[in-house]
């Protein structure tokens, strides 16, 4: 997909750089009915403001493989691994997840174990750390911890087959893990990610949900001064219940407008834009859906 195309459609659904001044809905509109599929079907009329006549269709995952275009997974891993059936919700409350995971010799997981390293609690597929780890040879090491192993034995062959020395991927709970985890790593930690967690509707549930107060201690605990944590959901009830929780370490934490005015917040303090430089896949999903994302980068006080 031409670089052009990319832009046009970051600039109509929220990620990266706008797009140009001449890019038009029409040819929006145009791009998107090349690459959709007659299934699952979202009309981009009611997002763009198009007459019907220039309709469009598309799924998430379609917005997904364009924008992680540049990855170039390998088909091996869905070959050796067959069809990966994902269950979305699992109770990290449950015995089987109860025993921490094992710490893992860093020198054979990363080249330089003594770079400044990123976790993603609850990295899913991966392929957003995988962006990052691809345009960051040499410079920061990339940790996604997943509960779901399927997803963490396919992430580990596309890295693999990617060769990638500065990311990996362990099966964890981060609840049970994290401290135990990073704690032990060489370098320092210098950025924290929770994006779209698994909600957990329910009250009854909430107790699930993996920003509690223990691992939120963990990670304050152990990130360098001037590292920061970035959280995220597009449900605002789940967005509060984290921020709520980070904003009470307010003595150690404060919030990144206090530090950097280039990122721009709306009026209730959330950042308007991903600072990342490529959305996430659910985030991608969110947007194309009509949801809004509620944004909060931290940054530890030196």
């Amino acid at each position: 997909m031409a670089a052009s195309s990319l832009n046009l459609l970051r600039y109509f659904y929220g990620g990266g750089e706008r797009a140009p001044r001449k890019a038009t809905k029409e040819a929006l509109c145009s791009l998107l009915r090349r690459i959709s599929s007659p299934s699952r079907r979202h009309c981009c009329s009611a997002r763009v403001g198009t007459a019907a006549k220039e309709q469009s269709c598309l799924r998430s995952s379609d917005l997904v493989a364009i924008e992680y275009a540049d990855l170039n997974l390998p088909n091996k891993a869905s070959e050796e691994l067959g069809h990966v059936r994902i269950r979305q919700h699992v109770n990290p409350l449950s015995s089987s997840f109860s025993v921490p995971a094992r710490v893992p010799d860093w020198n054979e997981v990363f080249r330089d174990p003594t770079l400044p390293l990123m976790v993603d609690i609850g990295s899913g597929s991966g392929r957003f750390l995988m962006w990052l780890a691809k345009r960051n040879p040499g410079v920061r090491n990339y940790l996604g911890l997943e509960i779901r192993q399927k997803l963490v034995n396919r992430a580990n062959l596309w890295i693999k087959e990617l060769a990638l020395s500065n990311v990996h991927f362990l099966f964890a709970n981060a609840t049970v893990s994290f401290n135990q985890l990073v704690s032990t790593y060489p370098g320092p930690l210098m950025l924290v990610s929770i994006l779209c967690p698994d909600p957990h509707f329910k009250k009854r549930h909430h107790k699930r949900r993996v920003v509690q107060r223990p691992l939120v201690d963990s990670i304050v605990k152990n990130l360098m001064h001037g590292g920061q944590v970035f959280i995220q959901s597009d449900v605002l009830e789940v967005a509060l219940d984290m921020r709520n929780q980070f904003d009470a370490e307010g003595d150690v934490l404060h919030h990144i407008d206090a530090f950097n005015q280039s990122l721009l917040c709306d009026s209730e303090g959330w950042i308007l834009r991903n600072p990342m430089g490529i959305r996430t896949e659910r985030e991608i999903h969110a947007e194309l859906e009509g949801a809004k994302i509620y944004r909060r980068l931290y940054q530890k006080l030196i």
